[in-house]
């Protein structure tokens, strides 16, 4: 998703466009496959904005939210995560870092169908998470199994 798509859709809905706006949508496309916390986009923000805080930051997630353009996200820990609204995806994430990534499969249609054919649910959203360890923390954890052997 581009910068000035998601501008231009605020723009259109009447939310004036903000520095702090611009640099928040910025940020959430630049990681887009991160998932960050609203502390985490502060914290990362914050020398380029003189006025920024982790309300602002709050604030203009949830209107973001509100319109329909970013997700709020939680996984378990009591932190949310927000990511802007893509098509539909999973998440897959690991149990030892926390790494969170998206994983996109083409039948999430017909789970949807299939879920209304067995239970009569029309469907409105759903969230699906898969957790396990991220090849990175497999390669770790292999590591230090051998290791420890030795």
């Amino acid at each position: 998703m581009e910068l000035e798509e998601v501008v231009n859709n605020l723009k259109e809905r009447g939310i004036k466009i903000t520095a702090q706006r611009r640099g928040i949508l910025k940020y959430l496309i630049q990681n887009a496959n991160y998932h960050p916390t609203a502390t985490e986009i502060y914290q990362s923000l914050d020398d380029k904005y003189s006025n920024i805080s982790v309300a602002t930051i709050y604030n203009n997630l949830h209107l973001f939210k509100k319109t329909g353009i970013v997700r709020e996200l939680t996984f378990g820990d009591s932190s949310s995560r927000f990511e802007l609204v893509t098509k539909p995806h999973y998440h897959v994430i690991c149990l030892d870092c926390g790494k969170i990534q998206d994983f996109y499969y083409s039948n999430l249609e017909k789970i949807e169908k299939a879920t209304l054919q067995w239970t009569g649910f029309k469907i409105s959203h759903h969230y699906v998470e898969f957790y396990g360890y991220c090849r990175e923390c497999i390669i770790k954890r292999n590591h230090l199994e051998i290791n420890v052997k030795n």
